[in-house]
């Protein structure tokens, strides 16, 4: 038998109370009724039930985050089923995948439950039960949350306070957290009877139903409680301290807040808090799910964390099919991340080539020569001298894409052992883009080109300015000319001074919330971390609040859009200031 990790458990003995009506599949890793034939691992972490001879067991595969009962040494008619409760077993979803013992049989089994949920952030309790003359179950199995240390712990590493103090009758309550990301709660001023707690929720402070009260204590000090719990891929997790004064019934809480033992990765936690675990993917933008995706990437490969391995794998496996129209974009997915959108096809390219060069895993090579073989056929020589068309229609010629193709073809020379093929290409791409008027008097790259190739004047998107400057910095680790370096430096030179702003904030679409994301990944030339710094520096203390959710204006300001994509945009600011390379030379 596998030990069940070092979890520790804590068995529930809890009163009967009613069932509650089944709710909708769950889906994490894989949806309920996984057949048990498919489980990674089989662990036994409860007693066994007897009734009246028969053996009621709980599975659980640590892995698949999912369990199954079973029931032995039965007769025809008895039945087996799991319960699981999303409250810590005060109510529960009664009969799941209820199986009775067939013909001659001696036992049967039931199908495979998730006992979380990271899609509606809930952990769950779960129990075996069976019926055989009489109705019997196991104890509630709740596995114990832990990330570097568990629940129950008690020697913190250090001392950080989120958010300011509440007061209750000349009490102040305090939630404390320390780089470990645990937290715990004190009362100061306190008399005999006087209550402290914790309130831990998984969905930012809407609910805690399986996480109210915490370490409740007359003591004045709560033990400690993780904040994320990793192996149920929840991230982040809010909690805030609570107390009462002996001789009145009402509390006072403070603020909810997300720990931030570190910047970058307190703003990856709450990212992943955006994550679909079951479509794998950030819904619901496919280009901006690729560079989230290679965001994420960039923060664990540069801070060494491992906490993010499985999102690369997950998002592979479950999107490289096929999808029609308004699944994944407006454009049907025809396999391999390519559609119509010649862009969208080569952001993912950008993504697996990262996850290559993080895990070294062939199949992501493999993939991102795929699709920048499909990229490539659309590189045409006899419109404007090359470029690659933003579309299959081939109706413009603009610079996201073209700087798009310059970073992948360099990257895949790079990456590739003996390349002879996208070493040349990167090349023929390297000096188009210089002479193409894509960029201007001021070193600065427009939007695109007109239908007579001359460049359009439109906007300055910080995006196009990056991927240029990652494109010719690529370029450079690819062949050591530093004329390619040289003309990085010119372009990252003229991105300016003071703290960053696209030019359409506050009012930026979902596409435009992520441009300036893309502009700091590249800007990776050691001259240029004292201007990185200062994002970095204002975004947190302007533009984050309790729960780390960091905003669209990095130098903060109202309104102030908020979302995965903001999150994703001010990670990668985080991320280049924390552990930042420089460019080098093939080879060196």
């Amino acid at each position: 038998m596998i030990r069940l990790l070092p979890l520790l458990l804590i068995v529930l003995a809890l009163p009967p109370a009613p069932a509650a009506a089944a709710t909708t599949t769950v889906c994490a890793l894989s949806c309920d009724t996984l057949d048990p034939s498919r489980a990674q691992q089989e662990t036994f972490p409860l007693p066994d039930k007897n009734i009246n001879g028969r053996k009621i067991q709980l599975h659980v595969s640590v892995p698949d985050g999912m369990a199954w009962a079973s029931i032995d040494l039965g007769t025809t008619g008895d039945s087996v089923w799991l319960d699981r409760s999303w409250d810590g077993g005060a109510t529960w979803e009664g009969l799941l995948g209820k199986a009775g013992i067939p013909g001659t049989w001696t036992g049967t089994r039931t199908l495979m439950y998730n006992i979380y949920d990271p899609v509606g952030h809930r952990r769950g309790v779960i129990r075996a039960c069976g019926d055989a003359n009489a109705v019997g179950c196991t104890d509630w199995l709740y596995p114990k949350v832990c990330d570097k240390m568990c629940d129950g712990a008690n020697t913190p590493n250090g001392d950080t306070q989120p958010v300011a103090p509440t007061t209750i009758y000349g009490r102040t309550i305090r939630l404390h957290t320390d780089v470990n990301g645990m937290a715990w709660a004190t009362i100061e001023n306190n008399g005999p009877g006087d209550e402290v707690w914790l309130d831990r929720s998984w969905n930012e402070g809407a609910s805690w139903p399986d996480g109210s009260s915490l370490g409740r204590t007359t003591s004045g000090r709560t033990t400690m409680f993780a904040t994320r719990d990793p192996r149920a891929k929840l991230y982040g997790g809010a909690v805030r301290a609570c107390g009462r004064e002996a001789s009145h019934a009402n509390g006072s809480c403070t603020a909810w807040a997300r720990p931030a033992p570190t910047r970058a990765g307190a703003a990856a936690d709450a990212l992943m808090y955006s994550y679909d675990t079951y479509q794998a993917w950030w819904p619901s933008s496919w280009w901006n799910s690729a560079a989230t995706l290679t965001a994420l990437i960039n923060y664990a490969q540069r801070t060494g964390t491992h906490d993010y391995d499985w999102v690369v794998g997950r998002t592979f496996d479950v999107n490289r099919g096929s999808f029609p129209a308004g699944t994944k974009s407006s454009d049907p997915i025809e396999g391999d991340f390519i559609s119509r959108a010649i862009d969208d096809s080569a952001w993912w390219g950008l993504a697996w080539i990262a996850a290559y060069e993080y895990t070294r895993d062939s199949r992501y090579l493999t993939e991102a020569t795929t699709i920048a073989n499909y990229v490539n056929g659309f590189w045409d020589p006899s419109t404007c001298g090359g470029g690659v068309w933003w579309n299959r229609e081939r109706t413009y010629k603009n610079a996201v894409t073209s700087g798009l193709y310059l970073r992948l073809t360099a990257a895949l020379h790079v990456d590739t052992p003996g390349d002879t093929v996208w070493g040349q290409r990167a090349l023929i791409a390297g000096n188009w883009y210089l002479n193409s008027g894509l960029i201007n008097a001021s070193n600065q790259v427009n939007d695109g080109l007109t239908a007579d190739c001359r460049n359009n004047g439109q906007t300055v998107w910080t995006y196009n300015q990056g991927l240029a400057i990652g494109g010719f910095d690529e370029l450079y680790r690819a062949t050591g000319d530093r004329r390619w370096l040289d003309a990085a430096t010119r372009l990252g030179n003229a991105v300016g001074q003071g703290v960053l702003a696209e030019s359409c904030e506050p009012n930026c679409d979902d596409n435009q919330k992520q441009f300036k994301g893309i502009l700091v990944r590249y800007l990776s030339e050691p001259g240029y971390q004292p201007y990185l710094r200062t994002q970095a520096d204002s975004l947190w203390a302007n533009d984050r609040d309790s729960l780390n959710h960091l905003g669209l204006r990095w130098a903060g300001g109202t309104p102030n859009a908020v979302d995965w994509r903001t999150q994703a945009s001010a990670l990668e600011a985080l991320t280049a200031v924390q552990t930042q390379p420089g460019p080098s030379p093939a080879g060196g």
